[in-house]
């Protein structure tokens, strides 16, 4: 319904506080509901004020330290104090405008002695210098100021892309750092791989080389038993014979080889096995050794 008035009675809504003069000079408040009064006393309704929170956005551009030249906007909530409400209703005539002249003044005394990195990081301390100030000042005026909110800092369009720049280098340089260290661990685990893969291929070649010489041992000494009147030198001239011609059939009966030119003749058959024979002992020895 709003509030009404007329010359004998007025009607003040909720959340609203009426001035009552007479003869031009203030007299009382009123609260919501209806009031009468008697005009032939001089008695009249002035004019009524809310006291609901009203909101006021306010849009700065400053500099900053670094000379960063940054819009700031601000968003301040503000009521009429119920108790004070002659004050506001006379003393100021447009408060919205004394509220935005202090947060400039405020606001462009504080951001200029800071970096922009700092305001970012800071800017609750400027919106609490803010609300000081204003509280301070406005309360005299019978207003109260609610909350004060620095909105958003938004600066230069040519420093926002060269901010947008840095921060992409800099994770573009961890990426390479994270990506480095990927691939070193990728070349130590392969060469960790390669060398344990080496060691155990030598296990293996020795093993089968042991194998080789207990299984000539052996052969040796059995037939050494079986058959009287041999030594075991000529048993095994005849082993490294049989092996060698066995060795010789089998590259002929292999498709993959191409053509193979080896010494061949009874001297070349005699040094052969001695260089087998010399393999063996020094295998044997070596074995000796290690035990």
């Amino acid at each position: 319904m709003g509030n009404v008035s007329c010359v004998f009675c007025g009607c003040v809504e909720q959340a609203s506080v009426g001035v009552v003069e007479r003869w031009g000079r203030f007299e009382k408040l009123a609260e919501p509901g209806l009031h009468f009064f008697n005009p032939l006393a001089g008695q009249c309704f002035a004019g009524y004020l809310s006291t609901r929170i009203s909101s006021l956005d306010v849009k700065i551009e400053t500099k900053t330290k670094d000379n960063v030249f940054v819009q700031l906007i601000c968003s301040i909530q503000y009521r009429v104090i119920k108790e004070s409400a002659d004050d506001a209703f006379y003393e100021l005539q447009n408060p919205k405008e004394q509220i935005q002249a202090y947060v400039f003044d405020v606001v462009r005394a504080l951001v200029p002695r800071m970096n922009l990195d700092d305001l970012f990081e800071q800017k609750g301390e400027v919106a609490k210098s803010v609300l000081e100030e204003l509280e301070k000042v406005m309360g005299a005026y019978g207003y109260s100021i609610e909350h004060m909110l620095m909105v958003d800092i938004i600066p230069d369009p040519s420093v926002r892309r060269a901010m947008n720049e840095i921060n992409a280098a800099q994770r573009l340089q961890l990426a390479s750092v994270y990506k480095g260290e990927s691939e070193k661990v990728l070349i130590v685990k392969k060469a960790e791989a390669e060398a344990e893969a080496k060691y155990l291929g030598g296990v293996g070649v020795a093993r089968q080389r042991q194998a080789i010489t207990d299984g000539l041992r052996e052969n040796i000494v059995n037939f050494s038993h079986k058959v009287e009147g041999t030594s075991a030198k000529e048993v095994m001239d005849l082993i490294m014979v049989t092996q060698y011609f066995d060795t010789i059939k089998d590259l002929g009966n292999s498709s993959k080889n191409t053509t193979v030119f080896i010494p061949h003749g009874p001297g070349h058959v005699r040094d052969i096995g001695d260089q087998i024979r010399n393999g063996v002992m020094e295998a044997a020895s070596g074995q000796v050794s290690v035990e």
